[in-house]
């Protein structure tokens, strides 16, 4: 990702190795959930599997919860709601990928709109995000 030198700075979610150990354990997404609530790769793990299972309203839930767990750590990281989220940097793509989930439910359910400014933030965040969780 390069950057924009008219932008700010990248913003980077802190390293989560107890969380991230426990998914690429094989423990069960809700599980890690359940110990580690505001560890958004979790939720999008749930939100992703309950659409692959068609279970939309599931997943809308699950990554709205991941989503907002996730922007309440990018505020307190510094971002100020605007500017790159690096897809390449892996506490981010937690929190990418609920952005993508939940643009992914909101087209089920008819919520264009949803859809439309879901899409548009991972745009703004990391045009990779688009590309890498499928909702290029």
């Amino acid at each position: 990702m390069t950057h924009n030198l008219l932008e700010p700075d990248p913003t980077t979610l802190p390293e989560r190795p107890d969380a991230e150990a426990a998914l690429d354990a094989g423990t069960e997404p809700s599980e890690v959930a359940a110990e580690h609530p505001d560890f958004s790769e979790a939720w999008a793990a749930l939100a992703e599997r309950a659409l692959g299972e068609n279970e939309v309203v599931d997943a809308y839930a699950y990554a709205r919860t991941g989503y907002h767990r996730g922007l309440d750590q990018l505020r307190r990281s510094g971002w100020k709601g605007f500017g790159p989220v690096p897809w390449e940097h892996r506490p981010n793509q937690g929190f990418l990928r609920c952005v993508a989930a939940l643009a992914k439910a909101a087209g089920r359910v008819g919520e264009t709109d949803e859809y439309d400014r879901c899409k548009q933030l991972l745009l703004d965040s990391d045009p990779a995000s688009v590309e890498a969780t499928g909702l290029g």
